[in-house]
């Protein structure tokens, strides 16, 4: 895969520390510790981002917004996935819907306009796609979508994993309509906060505390006729919406963990440097065994950031894999993943017994990082894609 000039200069020149300067960065830091272990939600984080632009990063500069790139924004997230993996992983998710608006109005369909708009006035917009047992994800639906009768519709169902549950201000929701004359359709719209959206206060996790990414019972929520955006055949098709939601997810949520990763190779080395051996005299920074260990870590990390920064930069550029896309983003967040909980294996044995107490930094990464596997797609979607791509389907 070749990369063009204008690639090349926004890899060189674009400076993360410009949206995410270092001063902010250790007050996130240093607040994530106490919302680990109080299990809340970062409203100092999220105040401080919204005040810095940070919620508009993906918004073109004309409607209010930086302009950025969703490679940019791949960038940015694994910044500041390295001072608080959950903090990144709750704005992720507003994130996902300022991107898949970008993805739309790139291709010329201004569907999302309104997700912009807000997101520049520091409106926060979450994703209520999961659902519990429901592996089609965004190609099905156990939650009812019912017409008005005027172009809106019901939403009936219950959802989880919703971070940002106790701040959001809309909701992008998918669910079910089989009423309709044409067959079955999906449909994805907007929810306003109301009495028919209901977040239980049940966020209560081994790691990524801070996401607060509650169960939410849509009972009967109505989006009127313009907050629908697309009703859809079920199952995989060519959509752009559905496209702009699976890409955007899945390379930022790929971005997230390597930037774990990251964060882990720091704080191995930095205890490497600084840790001493009575049996040598010297820092373990010289002990053969370690030096290997933490020379696997950076050779694994060191494949993810190209790989997320051409395929990002990919969608920005509108390249079309076709069929080959899925492959290739539903590999990229897996590939991220696995690297980042092995890395943080590796960092927690080169941290040394500290690092098993709940006060260290790499034992909350520990537990931050194995809410990974839960994301789609997870590791059995993602090999049976890439089967399919190479071997075709399974056949009698």
């Amino acid at each position: 895969m070749s990369v063009g000039p204008s690639r090349m200069d926004a890899m060189t020149s674009f400076d993360p520390a410009r949206y995410l300067p270092d001063d902010l960065l250790a007050r996130i830091r240093e607040r994530a510790v106490v919302h680990d272990r109080e299990n809340t939600f970062p409203h100092d984080d999220l105040d401080e981002l919204r005040e810095a632009g940070y919620l508009g990063i993906l918004v073109p500069t004309e409607l209010g917004g930086a302009g950025l790139s969703l490679a940019e924004a791949s960038l940015l997230q694994q910044r500041l996935a390295g001072a608080a993996p959950a903090t990144a992983l709750a704005v992720n998710m507003h994130l996902v819907w300022t991107g898949v608006a970008k993805v739309l109005s790139d291709r010329g369909l201004d569907d999302l306009a309104f997700v912009q708009r807000g997101a520049a006035a520091g409106e926060v917009f979450a994703f209520g796609i999961s659902e519990a047992g429901n592996d089609l994800v965004l190609f099905g639906s156990d939650t009812e979508a019912r017409p008005d009768g005027r172009g809106g519709y019901t939403f009936t169902g219950t959802k989880i994993f919703t971070s940002l549950s106790p701040v959001w201000d809309h909701l992008g929701v998918h669910g079910l309509d089989e009423t309709s004359p044409e067959g079955p359709r999906m449909v994805f719209a907007f929810l306003d906060r109301s009495d028919d959206v209901v977040a239980r206060d049940d966020w209560d996790t081994l790691g990524m505390r801070g996401t607060q990414s509650r169960t939410t019972e849509l009972r009967g929520a109505h989006a009127p006729a313009d907050r629908v955006i697309r009703r859809v055949v079920p199952g995989p098709q060519p959509d752009p919406l559905v496209f702009g939601i699976f890409a955007v997810f899945e390379i930022l949520l790929a971005s997230v963990y390597t930037g774990i990763a990251r964060r882990a190779i720091d704080l191995a080395v930095e205890a490497a440097t600084s840790r001493r051996s009575k049996k040598t005299g010297t820092t373990y920074a010289n002990d053969p065994d370690i030096r290997w260990r933490v020379a696997d870590m950076a050779l694994a990390y060191d494949a993810l950031p190209p790989q997320l920064a051409s395929l990002a930069s990919d969608v920005d550029t509108l390249v079309d894999h076709g069929a080959r896309w899925f492959t290739l983003l539903s590999g990229v967040k897996y590939r991220a993943v696995a690297m980042a909980k092995e890395v943080v294996d590796d960092a927690v044995l080169v941290g040394g017994g500290s690092a098993y107490f709940s006060r260290h930094e790499l034992s909350r990464l520990y537990r931050d990082v194995l809410a990974g596997m839960f994301h789609p797609s997870d590791s059995e979607s993602a090999h049976s894609t890439a089967a399919t791509a190479w071997l075709g389907p399974v056949t009698d």
